[in-house]
């Protein structure tokens, strides 16, 4: 008799897209995550939510836009957008959710690290797409239980495939993964088979694979935030056809037309084995990390650098204009992405917050002005209490921030090297990162190697969950008049009742005004 809790392999001489299917369908049915992976979930499910209601409190852009596009296309059977109890068709509402979610790059990231099966590709990945289950969830009238254990597979899915199959190394984006992975939990919720789910998987990789092209550019466009959200509508979209009967092109990552062979060539085998967890502890959301406020996650290493020397330097924020220079290390890809000499002079939110040196530098004058208005002690004692006290958030990204005299000239201290083979072999196991300061006068500080920066999945330091809550009250505050109450509830998700689950974005969200 098999053990319904063993791991299922889908090894690459297989149907893995159909194999993929089935799995979801098992796993709903039968997968039993441990009390720490569904807690775990629940956290990252209420960082995106409260990520995504505070970026349509501030008419960001893409969400506001997209929010308004679900509202024109009511369906008394759809589900619900962020602030509203109006039932909208199902994938207008998930490209919306999924936008609002991903706008502020704050939410969950992982890095496609599972040494113990050899599987490091190294592919980025991020927590965009709980929208999915909770749209299944509230189509087919379950409760919280099996929306959360939605989420749990999904993340399952696409943080398995990021660990065998790095897209970025061609150039293509990385939300495909989780597009396969949505349309796949959409499916296995709403009842379909796993030749259904099979044929949506085919007809997104056949037909709408993302270029990396909305990444590169001096300065970011809408298309950079709402990628995972406009691939997610488009692997919705392909579901809904393949349950009404279209056929999509089968067994894709054996397909040797299909994007997966083109970039690997094989004998005729899909280009990676798989292997998806279906109980116990094990499960793919457990190495994500946590992203403690606005930044790039690429830059974490090197904001807790900084946040490490000021703690044991203060004369650092005492006295900025005494730094002579900055030397941030780092490692491939981080210095290639937020190292980027355009980004030296960011000129949009979606470009500062993709460049180190604006980041560090914004950190660094905000603890300078907290010390020189309060005093030494005013960044609180203790890491925990800095990252609390310093933590960015959506106004460090807002026109008169990014033009900051302060801020740019400590950008202009600031220099940024790639570490070579000795940091690059350490990622992605860790953010290998490290930072000097040198001062007028000759004193010079070293942070040393920061390798598991607190946020991180392998950190067992800071007080995570303390963090979060400082984040999900600053996140909140800028959305609903009572964050604390809506954290608290969305926290609970998986002990939602039909009602609670069908209600769950009842919330009123400020109206801030325009951010940009």
């Amino acid at each position: 008799m098999s053990d319904a809790s063993a791991p299922r392999k889908l090894n690459r001489d297989t149907n893995q897209a159909l194999g993929i299917g089935q799995y979801a369908i098992d796993f709903l049915r039968e997968g039993a995550p441990s009390a720490t992976v569904l807690e775990r979930t629940s956290l990252f499910f209420t960082d995106a939510v409260l990520c995504g209601a505070s970026a349509l409190a501030l008419c960001t852009n893409a969400p506001t836009l997209l929010r308004q596009e679900a509202l024109r296309y009511p369906n008394k059977k759809g589900v619900t957008v962020f602030g509203s109890t109006r039932k909208v068709a199902p994938e207008k509402a998930i490209v919306a959710n999924c936008a609002a979610v991903r706008e502020w790059d704050s939410n969950g990231t992982n890095f496609g690290y599972r040494p113990a099966l050899g599987h490091t590709a190294g592919e980025f990945g991020h927590n965009d797409f709980y929208a999915v289950p909770v749209a299944a969830a509230q189509l087919a009238g379950e409760g919280g239980d099996m929306a959360l254990r939605g989420m749990v597979c999904l993340d399952e899915i696409r943080g398995r495939l990021a660990e065998v199959f790095s897209l970025k190394t061609y150039k293509i984006d990385h939300v495909v993964h989780g597009a396969i992975a949505s349309a796949a939990v959409y499916g296995a919720m709403l009842g379909a088979s796993a030749d259904e789910i099979e044929s949506a998987i085919g007809m997104f990789v056949a037909h709408a694979i993302p270029w990396r092209a909305i990444r590169a550019g001096k300065q970011l466009s809408d298309s950079k935030g709402a990628s995972a959200a406009i691939s997610t509508e488009f692997a919705i979209l392909c579901m809904q056809r393949s349950m009404r009967g279209f056929m999509g092109p089968r067994d894709i990552f054996r397909n040797p037309e299909s994007m997966f062979r083109q970039f690997v060539k094989t004998g005729g085998e899909s280009p990676f084995d798989l292997q998806l967890s279906m109980g116990g502890d094990d499960f793919a959301v457990m190495g994500m990390h946590f992203k403690l406020g606005l930044y790039e996650h690429q830059s974490a290493g090197a904001l807790q650098g900084m946040i490490d020397l000021v703690q044991k330097h203060p004369e650092i924020a005492q006295k900025p204009q005494a730094i002579k220079r900055i030397l941030i290390t780092a490692y491939e890809p981080a210095f290639g992405i937020i190292g980027d000499p355009a980004k030296r002079d960011p000129k949009t939110r979606q470009s500062a917050d993709h460049s180190m040196v604006y980041i560090v530098g914004t950190l660094l004058r905000k603890a300078a002005e907290r010390v020189a208005k309060k005093g030494a002690t005013a960044l609180g004692a203790g890491n925990d209490d800095v990252w609390k006290t310093l933590m960015l958030g959506p106004h460090d990204y807002d026109p008169d921030a990014i033009k900051n005299a302060q801020t740019r000239a400590l950008m202009a201290k600031m220099d940024f090297q790639h570490g070579g083979a000795e940091y690059d072999r350490r990622y992605p196991e860790g953010i290998p990162t490290s930072l000097k300061v040198e001062m007028e006068g000759g004193a010079s500080f070293d942070s040393g190697l920061v390798m598991f920066p607190s946020g991180h999945a392998r950190n067992t330091t800071a007080d995570l969950k303390g963090i979060l809550d400082a984040k999900f009250q600053l996140l909140g505050k800028l959305a609903v008049d009572k964050p604390k109450r809506l954290a608290k509830n969305l926290l609970a998700v998986g002990e939602m009742g039909k009602r609670d689950l069908a209600s769950i974005h009842n919330f009123d969200i400020i109206d801030r005004g325009p951010f940009e």
